[in-house]
Protein backbone atom coordinates (compact mmCIF):
# COMPACT_ATOMS: atom_id res chain seq x y z
CA UNK A 1 0.00 0.00 0.00
CA UNK A 2 1.31 3.29 -0.37
CA UNK A 3 2.26 5.20 2.08
CA UNK A 4 0.25 8.42 1.03
CA UNK A 5 -2.68 6.44 0.42
CA UNK A 6 -5.87 7.56 2.23
CA UNK A 7 -8.94 5.57 3.55
CA UNK A 8 -11.84 6.52 1.02
CA UNK A 9 -9.76 7.64 -2.13
CA UNK A 10 -8.72 5.75 -5.16
CA UNK A 11 -4.85 6.49 -4.63
CA UNK A 12 -2.46 9.39 -2.98
CA UNK A 13 -4.42 12.13 -5.70
CA UNK A 14 -7.39 11.64 -3.66
CA UNK A 15 -9.64 11.10 -6.11
CA UNK A 16 -13.02 10.01 -5.02
CA UNK A 17 -13.69 5.89 -4.35
CA UNK A 18 -16.58 4.20 -3.90
CA UNK A 19 -17.30 3.68 0.12
CA UNK A 20 -19.02 1.22 1.65
CA UNK A 21 -19.83 -0.07 5.22
CA UNK A 22 -16.46 -1.38 5.58
CA UNK A 23 -14.88 2.08 5.12
CA UNK A 24 -17.30 2.69 8.40
CA UNK A 25 -14.57 -0.19 9.94
CA UNK A 26 -12.03 1.95 8.70
CA UNK A 27 -12.26 5.40 9.53
CA UNK A 28 -15.08 6.06 11.83
CA UNK A 29 -14.56 5.79 15.45
CA UNK A 30 -17.57 2.84 16.26
CA UNK A 31 -19.81 5.06 18.70
CA UNK A 32 -22.47 3.08 17.43
CA UNK A 33 -22.91 -0.95 15.21
CA UNK A 34 -24.54 0.61 12.32
CA UNK A 35 -26.09 -1.73 10.06
CA UNK A 36 -24.29 -3.63 6.42
CA UNK A 37 -26.73 -1.56 4.54
CA UNK A 38 -25.72 2.01 3.81
CA UNK A 39 -28.84 4.15 2.77
CA UNK A 40 -28.65 6.04 -0.56
CA UNK A 41 -31.38 7.98 -0.32
CA UNK A 42 -35.16 7.84 1.28
CA UNK A 43 -38.61 9.21 1.09
CA UNK A 44 -41.04 8.70 4.09
CA UNK A 45 -40.52 5.44 5.49
CA UNK A 46 -38.76 4.09 2.22
CA UNK A 47 -35.26 3.32 1.95
CA UNK A 48 -32.77 2.59 -0.36
CA UNK A 49 -29.45 1.63 -0.23
CA UNK A 50 -26.64 0.79 -2.29
CA UNK A 51 -27.64 -2.48 -3.92
CA UNK A 52 -30.72 -0.51 -5.13
CA UNK A 53 -33.13 -2.80 -2.67
CA UNK A 54 -35.84 -1.33 -0.97
CA UNK A 55 -36.50 -1.21 2.96
CA UNK A 56 -39.27 0.29 4.66
CA UNK A 57 -37.74 2.73 7.85
CA UNK A 58 -40.04 1.71 10.72
CA UNK A 59 -38.09 4.38 12.76
CA UNK A 60 -38.99 7.29 9.71
CA UNK A 61 -35.33 8.52 10.96
CA UNK A 62 -33.79 8.64 14.46
CA UNK A 63 -34.87 10.42 17.19
CA UNK A 64 -35.80 13.62 17.26
CA UNK A 65 -35.76 13.64 13.84
CA UNK A 66 -38.66 11.32 12.99
CA UNK A 67 -40.04 13.35 10.60
CA UNK A 68 -40.20 10.72 7.66
CA UNK A 69 -37.49 11.21 4.93
CA UNK A 70 -37.44 13.84 2.78
CA UNK A 71 -40.89 15.18 4.15
CA UNK A 72 -42.22 17.59 1.59
CA UNK A 73 -42.98 20.24 4.06
CA UNK A 74 -40.25 19.72 5.74
CA UNK A 75 -37.84 19.82 2.65
CA UNK A 76 -40.04 23.42 1.96
CA UNK A 77 -39.00 24.58 5.25
CA UNK A 78 -35.53 23.97 5.26
CA UNK A 79 -34.95 25.45 2.11
CA UNK A 80 -36.60 28.71 2.78
CA UNK A 81 -34.86 29.42 5.77
CA UNK A 82 -31.61 28.05 3.94
CA UNK A 83 -32.30 30.70 1.86
CA UNK A 84 -32.82 33.61 3.84
CA UNK A 85 -30.47 33.12 6.68
CA UNK A 86 -28.27 30.39 7.53
CA UNK A 87 -27.20 29.43 11.07
CA UNK A 88 -25.72 32.05 12.89
CA UNK A 89 -24.83 30.98 16.41
CA UNK A 90 -25.52 32.48 19.73
CA UNK A 91 -23.78 35.56 18.80
CA UNK A 92 -27.19 36.30 17.09
CA UNK A 93 -31.06 35.71 18.02
CA UNK A 94 -33.06 35.12 14.64
CA UNK A 95 -36.36 35.99 13.92
CA UNK A 96 -37.56 32.06 13.71
CA UNK A 97 -35.49 31.43 17.20
CA UNK A 98 -37.71 33.99 18.65
CA UNK A 99 -41.41 33.10 17.42
CA UNK A 100 -40.49 29.55 18.36
CA UNK A 101 -39.74 30.75 21.96
CA UNK A 102 -42.56 33.17 22.18
CA UNK A 103 -44.92 30.26 21.10
CA UNK A 104 -43.70 27.87 23.42
CA UNK A 105 -43.99 30.72 26.71
CA UNK A 106 -47.38 31.61 25.43
CA UNK A 107 -48.00 28.21 24.88
CA UNK A 108 -46.69 26.54 28.53
CA UNK A 109 -46.19 27.61 32.29
CA UNK A 110 -42.51 28.63 31.03
CA UNK A 111 -41.35 32.03 31.23
CA UNK A 112 -38.33 31.58 28.95
CA UNK A 113 -37.42 29.09 26.08
CA UNK A 114 -34.31 27.03 26.13
CA UNK A 115 -32.91 25.47 22.78
CA UNK A 116 -30.16 22.87 22.43
CA UNK A 117 -28.48 20.96 19.96
CA UNK A 118 -29.43 17.40 21.00
CA UNK A 119 -30.92 15.67 23.60
CA UNK A 120 -27.54 15.26 25.84
CA UNK A 121 -27.53 18.85 25.90
CA UNK A 122 -30.86 19.22 26.98
CA UNK A 123 -30.55 16.55 29.34
CA UNK A 124 -27.16 17.97 30.48
CA UNK A 125 -28.76 21.26 30.96
CA UNK A 126 -31.80 19.38 32.93
CA UNK A 127 -29.66 17.70 35.68
CA UNK A 128 -27.16 21.42 35.82
CA UNK A 129 -31.16 23.40 36.49
CA UNK A 130 -31.64 20.64 39.16
CA UNK A 131 -28.78 20.93 41.10
CA UNK A 132 -28.75 24.47 40.64
CA UNK A 133 -32.20 24.22 42.04
CA UNK A 134 -31.55 22.51 44.95
CA UNK A 135 -28.33 24.09 46.09
CA UNK A 136 -30.29 27.56 46.02
CA UNK A 137 -32.86 26.32 48.01
CA UNK A 138 -31.69 23.29 49.94
CA UNK A 139 -28.18 24.24 50.59
CA UNK A 140 -24.82 22.17 48.58
CA UNK A 141 -25.44 18.92 49.99
CA UNK A 142 -29.15 18.45 48.09
CA UNK A 143 -26.87 17.55 44.42
CA UNK A 144 -27.61 13.78 44.25
CA UNK A 145 -29.40 12.98 41.36
CA UNK A 146 -31.33 9.66 41.24
CA UNK A 147 -31.58 7.51 37.77
CA UNK A 148 -32.63 3.99 36.62
CA UNK A 149 -29.47 1.50 35.67
CA UNK A 150 -29.57 0.91 32.29
CA UNK A 151 -31.44 4.67 31.27
CA UNK A 152 -29.91 6.94 28.27
CA UNK A 153 -29.63 10.11 28.58
CA UNK A 154 -27.15 11.09 25.99
CA UNK A 155 -23.24 10.42 25.05
CA UNK A 156 -21.78 13.16 27.69
CA UNK A 157 -19.83 12.80 30.28
CA UNK A 158 -22.47 13.78 32.58
CA UNK A 159 -25.12 11.61 31.02
CA UNK A 160 -23.89 8.82 30.37
CA UNK A 161 -23.00 8.86 33.99
CA UNK A 162 -26.32 9.41 35.29
CA UNK A 163 -27.37 6.76 32.40
CA UNK A 164 -25.97 3.77 34.61
CA UNK A 165 -24.58 1.70 32.12
CA UNK A 166 -20.92 0.52 32.90
CA UNK A 167 -19.84 0.44 29.04
CA UNK A 168 -20.67 3.90 28.87
CA UNK A 169 -18.58 4.94 31.23
CA UNK A 170 -15.55 2.70 31.94
CA UNK A 171 -12.05 4.26 31.37
CA UNK A 172 -13.49 7.71 31.46
CA UNK A 173 -13.16 7.99 35.47
CA UNK A 174 -13.06 10.64 37.34
CA UNK A 175 -17.16 10.39 36.87
CA UNK A 176 -19.55 13.47 37.89
CA UNK A 177 -20.19 12.37 41.67
CA UNK A 178 -23.40 12.30 44.15
CA UNK A 179 -25.33 9.95 41.04
CA UNK A 180 -27.58 6.88 42.50
CA UNK A 181 -29.16 4.26 40.14
CA UNK A 182 -31.99 2.13 41.21
CA UNK A 183 -33.75 -0.77 39.29
CA UNK A 184 -36.13 -0.24 36.56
Amino acid sequence: MDANYKPGTDDASGAAAPVTRKTFDEVMVPTYAPSTLVPVRALGLDLWAQDGKRYLDFTAGIAVTALGHANPAVVEALRSQADQLWHVGNGYTNEPVLRLALAITQATFAERAFFCNSGAEANEAAFKLARKYAHGKFGAHKSRIVSCVNSFHGRTLFTVTVGGQAKYTEGFEPLPQDISHIAF
